[in-house]
């Protein structure tokens, strides 16, 4: 899954830099502030396990860099990467399903999700965010986000608050500090919650937010897409019985097709995240 969905990008997008990010150890700030943080996952399952190890050596082979920092996720060794490649006028594509990247959506950095089955790849950008979460800056998605909660990390958001009531607030408010300060414009249960929980409001909007600032360089030669090792990763398919994935690995890397278009003046870098549940982000 994880091979075809990166050949996929590959094949599709020509980008002209690339970096594929792992989690290493997870998030030690987030677990400080919250132990609870992510408790309630499931183990890794054994067969994800086995497979991560020859993810490594395939990416080796292929001269593609693996990004990732002891005590970090690796959705904030993506944010890092983003923001620093777009200071250097690069358009970053975060290849990701995952709806907390809405949040680093700017003029240059997007969000690339993966097409599933017969539904092709989407590309989302200032607009599309704003109209998915309505909001008038991505930014307020850390807000929604922040209130909503999410079960699968374990954020605990604020009672009784979910998306639909996030996004209501956020376009009333602005904020969830906002929000905070006009309390008094709210009645009932919901009233109570929201003056009872803002503490833990405001944690879970600090533990949805993705880091900036992780000890990880951008370096746009080390992230320039080259061919890969063909030998090497001839040999690690061969022992994993990778046939068809090989054929696809041969094409991919093939001289350009004529036919596919670039557009001019556009630089592109492709920041993926690894989480093998959901093939590759």
């Amino acid at each position: 899954g994880f091979m075809n969905s990166l050949l996929d990008v590959i094949k599709r997008e020509r980008p002209d830099h690339l970096a594929v990010c792992f989690d290493k150890g997870g998030s030690a700030d987030r677990v400080e502030m919250y132990q609870e943080y992510k408790a309630n996952r499931d183990e890794t399952p054994e067969g994800i396990k086995t497979a991560v190890p020859y993810i490594y050596e395939i990416l080796k082979a292929m001269h593609i860099p693996i990004m990732m920092k002891e005590g970090y996720e690796a959705d904030d060794v993506i944010g890092t990467l983003a923001k620093k490649a777009e200071k250097e006028d690069y358009k970053t594509f975060m290849v990701t399903p995952d709806k907390d990247f809405a949040k680093l959506v700017s003029e240059n950095i997007f969000i690339y999700k993966p097409g599933r089955g017969k539904d092709p790849a989407k590309i989302l950008g200032i607009p599309e965010v704003q109209e998915k979460f309505e909001v008038t800056d991505p930014l307020q998605v850390i807000d929604i986000l922040g209130m909503w909660g999410d079960a699968v990390d374990n954020i605990p958001g604020i009672p009784g608050v979910g998306e639909k009531t996030a996004k209501k607030f956020i376009k009333a408010y602005g904020s969830m500090e906002e929000l905070f300060k006009n309390t008094a414009d709210l009645k009932g249960k919901m009233k109570e919650n929201v003056e009872a929980y803002q503490e833990q409001g405001l944690l879970s909007k600090k533990l949805a937010t993705i880091m900036l600032d992780v000890p990880v360089e951008f370096d746009a030669t080390d992230f320039e897409l080259n061919s890969p090792d063909i030998p090497k990763v001839t040999e690690i398919f061969e022992e994993l019985e990778f046939r068809r994935l090989l054929v696809n690995l041969t094409n991919t890397f093939a001289p350009k097709d004529k036919n596919v278009e670039v557009k001019p003046n556009e630089t592109k870098k492709t920041v993926a995240k690894n989480n093998p549940s959901d093939n590759i982000q």
